[in-house]
């Protein structure tokens, strides 16, 4: 038995997994078939985004961070992507927004500037939707890290950040947050307490079990809904019995 396999088994007796699609096996003639990994990596996030968004219905989530286990999981690609899949299924509003004050990359992701953002936000008055940038006219909305912050723990258990995603949540009718990885700092379980809940970030065949139980432990001790995990990279099967419960 792997050890991805066993951290699945743990993860999965209480919450969804979503998984990266894997390659199809050799054919008869030994040649392995062409494989789109662009149109099935697209069929893995919508099945992501209905699950955790649309299908639900009025129970579902509206705002939804998505973190690592460890630094270098790719929740930050996850988010940004799911974020985008998401808004071209809905026509409701949905705004991704940079919450990793330590090492922001979504302005990375979505190839845009970093200069003022979610930090700037509660630092400055003004309302909070100045603060998001639109990406391509549509209904999908950016808010970047913004400013360097020296003090993160500061701005995490400030009052008025909770202003600013209180404010967000009658702006928005989606908000999709990238914070922090969990085993890192306390930064995630603040940020989750904002949040209706989080989406664990797990790298297949790096992950290691025992992070990822203390990570999904830390946030549940907090009080923090975990919603499901998405396990990223993968390259081996996920049992038919897995999929059934999701």
């Amino acid at each position: 038995m792997s050890r991805n396999f066993e951290l699945l088994q743990q993860i999965e007796k209480e919450h969804e997994v979503f998984s990266a699609p894997i390659p199809p096996a050799v054919s008869g003639n030994g040649h392995r078939p062409r494989f789109n990994h662009d149109a099935f990596g697209q069929e893995e996030r919508m099945k992501l985004v209905q699950r955790l968004f649309i299908l639900p219905g009025l129970e579902a989530p509206r705002v939804v961070m998505f973190c690592g286990v460890e630094s270098g999981d790719g929740s930050s690609w996850v988010c940004a992507r799911a974020s985008e899949t998401l808004a071209s299924q809905v026509k409701a509003s949905v705004c991704v927004v940079d919450a990793n004050f330590r090492t922001p990359s979504l302005h990375e992701h979505f190839r845009t500037d970093n200069l003022l953002g979610l930090a700037d936000a509660v630092r400055q008055s003004g309302p909070a939707r100045d603060f998001a940038h639109q990406l391509n006219g549509g209904n999908l909305w950016l808010i970047t890290c913004g400013s360097k912050t020296p003090d993160p723990h500061a701005l995490l258990t400030s009052d008025l950040l909770h202003s600013r995603i209180t404010e967000l949540r009658a702006e928005f009718d989606y908000i999709l947050v990238d914070g922090p990885p969990v085993n890192l700092y306390a930064d995630a379980t603040l940020l989750g307490r904002l949040a209706d809940g989080v989406v664990l970030v797990l790298q297949a065949n790096f992950t290691r079990r025992e992070a990822a139980i203390k990570a999904k432990e830390s946030l549940q001790a907090a009080k923090v809904r975990v919603c499901g995990a998405v396990l990223n990279k993968r390259t081996f099967p996920v049992p038919d019995f897995l999929y059934r419960k999701i």
